[in-house]
């Protein structure tokens, strides 16, 4: 594993031994991607979180398997995110588990990639969320728009003509970063536009207000992408 500084600190959360021995073969492989440990379930990942925290080096990705027993990766996420809100959680899932790809998202995760994705794709998903924008599949993406729940109320404060602005640009999965070039801002008022949005709108993540923006118009996914 590396050591590099400046690397995303990366756990893998799985509880099949093979599947996380190959995550970690190929994203080891990554300059600027350095794993931390790996966890087989909920409870050995705090675990090892309490740890890695002590020593000063929580991983800043979590990689975690929606389908694990006997406590599955949406309360795993759950319980991480209340422990660790700096930490951003990744669901691997599959194409199918929409309902727990939905499950993920309200849970606190950060962003999604799927079990069949490229390494490429999974590096990608990962560093997306790392710089605070985020990875989703169009295809996914427009079968989930459906499920995302609307507020128990209208919206009684508006966004401003500027959080739409940064809302347009997060649904296109610009990292905080990016979004600051874009409209000269600073990457600390962005962060506080964001936080005002997910605010206004009742939403707990970037990806919800992604789709939240697909389902409004604010954002188009683009045309749909087909899968073998």
């Amino acid at each position: 594993m590396s050591d590099e500084a400046g690397a995303i600190r990366i756990l893998i959360v799985d509880d099949h031994a093979v599947v996380r021995r190959g995550l970690v073969a190929f994203l080891d492989t990554e300059p600027n991607l350095e794993i931390v440990g790996e966890a087989a379930g909920s409870t050995e990942a705090l675990a090892l979180l309490a740890q890695l925290d002590g020593a000063g080096r929580l991983p800043h990705v979590v990689l975690m398997d929606m389908q694990m027993e006997p406590v599955d990766g949406i309360e795993a996420t759950r319980r991480i995110r209340a422990r660790y809100d700096d930490v951003k959680i990744v669901a691997l899932t599959s194409f199918a588990e929409e309902a727990r790809v939905r499950a993920a998202l309200e849970a606190g995760a950060a962003g999604y990639v799927l079990k069949d994705a490229d390494a490429d794709e999974v590096v990608a998903a990962i560093s997306a969320v790392h710089d605070g924008g985020l990875q989703l599949d169009p295809a996914v993406a427009r079968r989930l728009l459906a499920y995302l729940r609307p507020a128990e109320h209208e919206v009684t404060n508006p966004l401003t003509t500027r959080e739409l602005d940064v809302l347009r640009l997060v649904g296109e999965g610009k990292a905080n970063k990016e979004i600051a070039f874009a409209l000269g801002l600073s990457e600390r008022t962005v962060r506080t536009h964001v936080s005002s949005i997910l605010g206004k709108l009742e939403l707990s993540s970037r990806t919800q207000a992604a789709l939240w923006a697909a389902r409004e118009g604010v954002v188009d996914l683009g045309p749909p992408q087909l899968r073998d």
